[in-house]
Parts: structure tokens; C-alpha cells; sequence
């Protein structure tokens, strides 16, 4: 079975830097793409990065480009998610989650790890 587990997050004041890992197990990612996303409090879930375990190609939505980073170490088996310039809008549950190349959806997810920027 795939699993994966967040960590990194924390309190920080605006204007700071985070970098959330994702430890990924249970599985060979070689044809898997990998992705983070975030939930904040009555709002839907958002799409972050994505990220092709074996070719890269980072893919970052519009909202964190520039900003944020995704990256993967194969040999830790660990996804990441660097974090700069942070604001209070980006206070949310954040989640990495994992599909096969070919799926349109991402059946895996992790516990999520929670980022909350203060004014």
C-alpha cells in the first residue's frame, strides 16, 4: 500500500519561509506523478504543484508561482514543498498526494500538516 506523511509545518509570521516534506513508502514512484494541495477552513481543496516522480516537469498553479518550489529526493523516497514570502492567505491544512501517470484523480493522500501565517 502507498503512504504518505507530512511534516514541516508550524507557525510562522508573514513574509517567512517553510519547506514541507512528504515521506512516500509502500511503493516503486517511477511512473508516478506527485502533488501538494491545500485546504483552508470552509474553503474547497486547492491545487498547488505537481511534480513526475522519475522526469520532473515541475507544474505549479498560478496562485504559488514564483513562490513556492516543488522538488523530490528518489533516494529519501521524499517529496518537498518549499515555501517563500509566505502570507496570511496561505494558512491552510497542506497535503501531498500521489497518482499513476495515467489516473485522472489522486486515489493517495496524506494526514496533512498544518501552515498558519500570522499578520
Amino acid at each position: 500500500q502507498v503512504q504518505l506523511v507530512e511534516s514541516g509545518g508550524g507557525l510562522v509570521q508573514t513574509g517567512a519561509s517553510l519547506r514541507l516534506s512528504c515521506a512516500a513508502s509502500g511503493r516503486t514512484f517511477t511512473n508516478y506523478a506527485m502533488g501538494w494541495f491545500r485546504q483552508a477552513p470552509g474553503k474547497e481543496r486547492e491545487f498547488l504543484a505537481r511534480i513526475l516522480w522519475s522526469g520532473g516537469s515541475p507544474y505549479y498553479a498560478d496562485s504559488v508561482k514564483g513562490r513556492f518550489t516543488i522538488s523530490r529526493d528518489s533516494a529519501k523516497s521524499t517529496l518537498y514543498l518549499q515555501m517563500n514570502s509566505l502570507k496570511p492567505e496561505d494558512t491552510a491544512v497542506y497535503y501531498c498526494a500521489a497518482k499513476i501517470l495515467s489516473q485522472t484523480n489522486y486515489p493517495y493522500w496524506g494526514q496533512g500538516t498544518q501552515v498558519t501565517v500570522s499578520s
